[in-house]
């Protein structure tokens, strides 16, 4: 793998060897981006659910060329596998097992360790930053998906509802094989996965009902979202602002008319499926704010007095 999109991260499948480079698929491996010479801060960026690390590799290059980050992009159990039968078998206990260790490799080049995520991967970034002093950085939100529970109909029922909304309407559809024509993510949402999420987001709902004026979060967010979000409801970045201090929480909301969608907010050039045709049109456009949205991201970093 060229600089520019990181080496894949070999050491990763040593510590979890349900992993391996046969069995990931072309694009989906754990990377990382590091300097020949360690700059004392560094950053893990977690995908989402269904996705792999490629979705964040743009947003790893910014921190590696232009803020002088170590990146740590970490392969979420059960995902980027050439043959993941279902999801079956997949853990919220190793997702987190998974960005812990990135933690600790961060930490290993960094005094300064900050942490983001796009969806899913936003919603363990939050988790890790409430319990995880290795984390001394600022926390970087991308879609996150922090109010997707709760309601009337219980956890897992409106889960479910709020499934079939989405562009994952197949999620329940289990005949469907999760490899189709996108390289870099599964084609559905599995309900094994969905069902781990659920667990997650009932848990950062608990974290997050712990902060208030009084005891607000104590970590500095960087928070990017698209208005037009059918996947994350961004009620629960508004919610998360309110119970930050006003100077540490830097909205980047994208206006609904501007039509981005919720994985898209994170990709720099569009993805298409692995046998388009000349001229079809890409399973994933890419953010026509991004590199906005990246001059947002050095402007937050450098405000930090160092």
């Amino acid at each position: 793998m060229s600089a520019p999109d990181g080496k894949e991260w070999l050491a990763y499948y040593e510590r979890f060897p349900y992993f391996s480079t046969d069995i990931i698929r072309d694009g989906c491996h754990p990377r990382v981006f590091e300097h020949e010479a360690a700059t004392g801060k560094a950053i893990v960026l977690c995908h989402g659910l269904t996705d792999s690390p490629h979705f964040l590799a743009a947003i790893a290059r910014h921190f590696h060329t232009h803020l002088g980050y170590e990146v740590y992009l970490p392969l979420l159990h059960g995902h980027g596998l050439k043959a993941p039968r279902g999801m079956e078998g997949v853990e919220l206990g190793e997702w987190k097992a998974n960005v812990r260790f990135a933690v600790r490799a961060a930490a290993e080049k960094a005094a300064r360790v900050s942490i983001g995520g796009l969806s899913t991967g936003g919603a363990l970034s939050f988790y890790m930053a409430c319990t995880k002093p290795r984390i001394t950085g600022d926390l970087y939100l991308f879609s996150a998906a922090l109010d997707l529970a709760g309601g009337p109909l219980g956890l897992i029922g409106e889960f479910k509802e709020w499934l079939l909304g989405t562009p994952f309407i197949d999620a329940l559809d289990s005949d469907k094989p999760l490899i189709g024509r996108n390289p870099y993510r599964y084609d559905r949402m599995d309900m094994d996965g969905a069902k781990e999420l659920a667990r997650l987001i009932k848990e950062t709902d608990d974290l997050l009902k712990g902060f208030d004026a009084k005891a607000p979060f104590p970590k500095r967010v960087f928070a990017a979202h698209s208005e037009c979000d059918q996947t994350a409801d961004i009620q629960g970045i508004k919610t998360l602002q309110k119970k930050t201090p006003r100077d540490g929480f830097t909205p980047f909301f994208i206006p609904k008319d501007v039509g981005v969608s919720h994985a898209s907010l994170v990709l720099q050039e569009p993805i298409y499926a692995s046998d388009a045709a000349e001229g079809e049109a890409p399973l994933e456009a890419a953010n026509p704010k991004f590199a906005e949205m990246m001059a947002a991201i050095s402007d937050f970093e450098k405000k930090h007095d160092w």
